[in-house]
């Protein structure tokens, strides 16, 4: 008997991500793990960015205020769904010994903040 499951048994979620090639060395699984928090890290500090503009009401522009919020929330939602699409197009590219997806999330994630701060800096100057 060995100590590891067989694919059919593996409890862990989601099966298409498991189910596929053989385990990857632990290190990098984890590493895999540390930058999906990463990402969930950089959602909170969206999220508590909208929050802190809204509470404070800055900028004072209300159509301005609303836009950077709604853009800061609507970046923090696609953050949470790249985040998680990542993690599982990495994990199984490194259980099927195949090249690593390209980076295109963190491409989307800098323009939002282009566009954040653009939004910020004109309210600014109003």
């Amino acid at each position: 008997m060995t100590d590891t499951p067989s694919k059919v048994d593996d409890p862990r979620h989601p099966r298409w991500v498991y189910a596929h090639g053989s385990e990857p060395d632990p290190r990098f699984t984890l590493a895999n793990e540390r930058t999906f928090l990463a990402w969930a890290r950089t959602v909170l500090g969206l999220l508590a960015g909208a929050v802190a503009l809204h509470s404070f009401r800055v900028p004072t522009a209300e159509g301005v205020r609303v836009g950077v919020i709604a853009v800061l929330v609507l970046t923090a939602i696609l953050c949470t769904v790249f985040a998680m699409v990542r993690w599982a197009r990495v994990e199984r590219a490194m259980r099927e010994r195949r090249p690593l997806p390209a980076f295109s999330a963190g491409f989307i994630l800098a323009g939002a903040l282009l566009v954040i701060g653009v939004l910020l800096g004109f309210s600014l100057v109003l």
